[in-house]
């Protein structure tokens, strides 16, 4: 078994040796499909693409009023939670965030710290959608907005949410990247809009998705780790669970005991514990800020880890992977690093 560790510490070694880029390099304009394949899907390694945007005219429209005028009505899906990790391990369950229901001038106001316009009519309730239970009768309107107010918010729900929950807004861009598109010859699977505050976390994971990140305003910042680095990045197997509010504005871990537990990583890469995980020390993570107007491309099967700055505005696209021979491999990889750990 130690000669099978050793192999696969080699391997991954020998990726970054012959191919990987030991920084996340720039392209300046858009560029062809043919080329954006051979050159970086095929090979999958990332890139940050500028001045593909530029023609989007969200990059001048999408500010808090606009969106206020345009979609503040509609009601989107909000993660909230108390210390902005949703879908992260904490202890030893793996914890979603409580899906809440909110129109999206709510969203604007309390990342903008506004009072204003959160309180809702008297003897109303909001409830969580999962649970479905009121949060606060809103008949004690200044308990009702600390409660509102406290914990982390995030517009992060992965299901095509801007056509499907925010469709006027595709005027102001393109529903799908035409040379990507052209590349990979299929449309892409989601078209998804995020928005929240700098302490909004998205925990370190992998997608099944050749990943288009567009930063609109702000600044997004990652860490990345290719799949060949897998034989260094601990997992466990939690039980899952998901925040909820209680009336005190203190959050809860409810179990959800009728689902399987998740395979998760449990490693934070902003402060790894190196004497528990001490086989990520020979990871080698590339760092990389998007800023608004440019386009991260985030190839398959990546491990990531997102930061941002506060009230960032984004679109992704997610276009579903080629299951291929890189896809066995890595599977054959993930085998191989589950057996040894």
């Amino acid at each position: 078994m130690e000669s099978v560790r050793k192999r696969l510490s080699e391997f991954s070694l020998e990726a970054h040796d012959l191919y990987l880029n030991r920084s996340v390099p720039y392209l300046e304009e858009s560029p062809d499909p043919l080329h954006f394949y051979r050159d970086w899907i095929g090979p999958n390694k990332p890139c940050i693409i500028r001045n593909a945007l530029s023609h989007w005219p969200a990059l001048s429209r999408w500010t808090p009023e606009y969106l206020r005028e345009k979609v503040g009505s509609k009601v989107i899906s909000v993660a909230v939670t108390p210390d902005g990790y949703a879908d992260a391990v904490s202890g030893d369950r793996f914890v979603m965030p409580e899906e809440r229901q909110m129109s999206l001038s709510s969203v604007l106001d309390i990342i903008e710290g506004k009072v204003g316009d959160t309180l809702p009519p008297a003897g109303q309730c909001r409830c969580d959608s999962q649970v479905q239970r009121p949060l606060l009768d809103s008949d004690n309107p200044v308990l009702w907005l600390q409660v509102q107010r406290s914990g982390v918010f995030y517009v992060q729900k992965q299901c095509s949410n801007l056509l499907d929950q925010l469709s006027q807004l595709s005027d102001d861009m393109e529903t799908h990247v035409s040379w990507m598109t052209s590349a990979l010859g299929k449309f892409p699977d989601a078209v998804n809009f995020w928005l929240g505050e700098s302490k909004a976390v998205t925990s370190m994971h992998k997608d099944h998705y050749e990943n288009l990140y567009c930063v609109i305003s702000g600044e997004k910042n990652f860490i990345l780790l290719p799949p060949t680095d897998r034989p260094f990045i601990p997992y466990g197997v939690y039980q899952p669970a998901v925040y909820r509010q209680r009336d005190d504005g203190e959050f809860e871990v409810v179990d959800q005991s009728d689902c399987e537990k998740v395979p998760w990583i449990p490693l934070d890469p902003l402060d790894p514990d190196l004497e528990r995980y001490p086989q990520y020390q020979r990871a080698r993570p590339l760092r990389c800020s998007v800023k608004a107007g440019e386009m991260l491309y985030l190839p398959s099967l990546w491990f990531h880890h997102v930061r941002q700055t506060h009230g960032c505005i984004a679109v992704n696209f997610w276009y579903d992977m080629d299951y291929d021979i890189k896809y066995n491999y890595f599977q054959l990889l993930e085998s191989l690093c589950d057996i040894t750990a």
